[in-house]
């Protein structure tokens, strides 16, 4: 019977964290799932990665694995472990625990090298007690562990350029589903109608980064869902700049400013509000419609440092009302333009 390195199957090392070593398992749960992955490679794969969790996840069984020494590498031929070599398998009679294994044959899917190494731990085998003469004592039945699944949480962020210049923890209120805790589902429930799930309001607060940008995640750890072996997933969100005055690219940022056509032919001065204060530019003679002029640093935080820039994009306006004055000299204007 060949060793199997649960070690090499998670991709740790073995001197791994308990953390480590289920962050691995979670990864890989999720990329061999049999819903996500219907390949017959990844179902063994799943097997084989449920298996290796089983051990390294439970601080007594790693501790048993681990006592194969230096028996472990190299995929040697399997010998018990230090520590098993008093133990008998069969009807002897003697000072000594016995272990009966002839129904481990096919022990949920589980791999013999497992079965052999922690039998007495698998259901379905008998446990003997040499006590004044053996009793047979209840079979003990293991609980399953629940098929991995994604505790995980992704919402989407709104947030404005002055939020994030602020860059305070900001108050989010969404939506939360759970599975109702009064019922099962179907008939009537007064907690959930029947459904068997509730949506329930949930309030949390989410502190931006100083640079944080369009479509970035952020992680809140512990805020995901929760099962009933009292597993937490964490909780993203994806930020999404949205803001009535500005357009964001990257850490740029355009803004229109409304000019009216004689201040865009002769040019003139125009006080704008900016996300760093109000300031004055100088709109240039004969500007068109559409130019930009580009504010350098009055833009979002980057990473590195400093600012990216405020474009102010000029947008020619006709005044919704005119006197019949105005009106005159744009009909003289415009016989000057034919004219020309």
């Amino acid at each position: 019977m060949k060793y199997k390195d649960y070690y090499e199957i998670l991709g740790v090392k073995r001197e791994a964290s308990d953390s480590e070593i289920k962050s691995a398992y979670r990864k890989l749960a999720r990329k061999y799932h049999p819903d996500v992955n219907k390949t017959k490679e990844a179902e063994a794969k799943f097997k084989d990665i449920n298996e290796a969790y089983e051990v390294l996840g439970d601080k007594q069984k790693r501790q048993r694995y681990d006592s194969l020494g230096s028996n472990w590498q190299g995929g040697a031929d399997y010998t018990p472990p230090p520590g098993f070599e008093n133990f008998g398998f069969g009807g002897g009679q003697g000072g000594y625990q016995q272990f009966d294994f002839s129904s481990m044959g096919a022990q949920g899917g589980f791999s013999d090298f497992f079965s052999s190494l922690f039998g007495d731990m698998m259901s379905g085998g008998a446990a003997y007690s040499n006590m004044g003469g053996f009793e047979r004592a209840s079979s003990r039945r293991r609980a399953q562990k629940p098929e991995p699944k994604d505790l995980d949480v992704t919402k989407n962020l709104n947030v404005t350029v002055k939020e994030v210049l602020e860059g305070k923890p900001i108050s989010v209120t969404y939506t939360e589903m759970s599975k109702c805790k009064h019922c099962n589902g179907g008939g009537y429930c007064p907690n959930c109608g029947g459904t068997g799930i509730v949506s329930e309001p949930r309030t949390i607060k989410v502190k931006l980064p100083k640079d944080v940008k369009e479509g970035q995640k952020i992680r809140v750890r512990g805020e995901g869902k929760a099962d009933e072996y009292g597993n937490k997933g964490d909780l993203y969100f994806i930020v999404n700049v949205k803001d009535p005055e500005y357009t964001v690219d990257g850490f740029n940022l355009t803004k229109e400013v409304d000019v009216s056509p004689s201040d865009a032919v002769l040019g003139c001065k125009k006080e704008i509000t900016t996300p760093h204060g109000k300031i004055t530019i100088t709109i240039p003679p004969r500007t068109s419609c559409g130019q930009s002029l580009r504010l350098k640093d009055l833009g979002l935080p980057k990473k590195d440092g400093g600012y990216g820039n405020l474009n102010a994009k000029i947008r020619i306006v006709v005044p919704k009302t005119l006197t019949d004055a105005q009106l005159e000299l744009y009909k003289k204007l415009a016989e000057l333009e034919k004219g020309s």
